[in-house]
């Protein structure tokens, strides 16, 4: 059965030239996925993850990908705004 993982249609998951992973990504325990996270934890980890895509692209990660994933840190740095914007916070 083929799969597309390793085809070029997909960027790799790999931790990208730093090494380090998205805050998001960090492994937690079992105990850990049966708290719900508050919407301010998700919109920091979302943060942080946009933080790191961010810095990956600068320092010459993905290339192939880079377009799109420019441009999916773009939508995601407008969300995070809206989201700052409707619960009254600053960006």
């Amino acid at each position: 059965m083929a799969t597309a993982e390793g085809t070029g249609s997909e960027p790799t998951a790999s931790p990208g030239p730093s090494g380090a992973r998205p805050a998001a990504s960090a492994a937690t325990s079992a105990q850990d996925c049966l708290v719900e996270p508050s919407q301010t934890e998700l919109v920091e980890a979302l943060s942080a993850d946009r933080l790191w895509l961010l810095r990956q692209l600068d320092g010459g990660a993905w290339p192939e990908w880079r377009l799109d994933l420019a441009a999916l840190e773009r939508e995601l740095g407008e969300l995070l705004d809206r989201l700052a914007e409707a619960s009254g916070r600053q960006p």
